[in-house]
């Protein structure tokens, strides 16, 4: 089976500002054109990239963009040859300012990525995408993967080794909270004045509403869990300050 892109940024991002916008990007570019069969990702993720080198765009959606052209099998011989073909036309600046992006993208630890693809290979769930919309809530790289839309949200979040989130709130007048479920890798969850829990596959956390937690990966391992949303009336999220390098290592240890 082919893969299926699945978009979430329009609503995670504006659905209460800007609804519309939210339902054209996720379910008609993402949903529809980006999952039409008459091209593949990959042809249609070299496409989108030099659309937006032409347009001069050059921020986190031409980063997303060029992620996706490696993860679709665009070799860094590739990237190279395809950015400086398109220099040619659109002009050399542009081409200085996609490849300072390119390069970091096509030359990351080759063991770190070993390591993550032989992780996400021994997962059921995918890994998902770069999780870019809440990563100043995080310390590290955190990747999500929406399971669920319907009923009950289910995402998988993954955190590389030593990613973890802030401290932050699930908030709720009447229900609400958290489930945690294990699906790979080791980690830690931990509420505000308590001792820390280890995440084992398997292991299920229940987050009460209104408690201040924070969870994530241990230092040596990859870390998996599906998150689901508690029903409940006024929930909101606050996300906090940081885990402080010294206490992740306390509650870890």
């Amino acid at each position: 089976m082919a893969e299926k892109i699945v978009q979430t940024a329009g609503r995670d991002m504006l659905g209460d500002f800007a609804p519309l916008f939210a339902y054209l990007n996720d379910d008609i570019l993402f949903g529809k054109v980006w999952n039409d069969d008459a091209l593949d990702l990959k042809t249609r993720s070299m496409i989108t990239v030099v659309s937006l080198m032409a347009s001069g765009i050059t921020d986190t959606s031409l980063l997303y963009h060029l992620e996706n052209m490696k993860k679709q099998g665009v070799s860094r011989e590739e990237a190279a040859a395809i950015i400086t073909h398109v220099a040619m036309y659109v002009g050399w600046p542009k081409a200085w300012a996609v490849f300072r992006l390119a390069k970091e993208i096509w030359q990351e630890n080759d063991s770190k990525n070993t390591a993550k693809d032989a992780y996400e290979a021994s997962l059921f769930f995918p890994i998902g995408q770069p999780n870019d919309a809440y990563a100043q809530y995080f310390s590290g790289q955190s990747f999500l993967a929406p399971l669920s839309q319907h009923q009950v949200a289910i995402y998988n979040v993954t955190f590389e080794p030593s990613c973890r989130n802030n401290w932050h709130i699930h908030h709720a007048s009447t229900g609400g909270g958290q489930i945690l479920v294990c699906v790979g890798g080791k980690g830690c969850y931990q509420e505000w004045g308590k001792e820390p829990v280890e995440m084992m596959p398997g292991t299920v956390i229940n987050i009460p509403a209104n408690v201040k937690h924070w969870h994530g990966a241990a230092p040596d391992s990859w870390f998996s869990h599906l998150a689901m949303e508690v029903a409940g009336e006024n929930t909101s999220t606050e996300w906090l300050e940081p885990v402080r390098d010294v206490d992740y290592l306390e509650a870890i240890k």
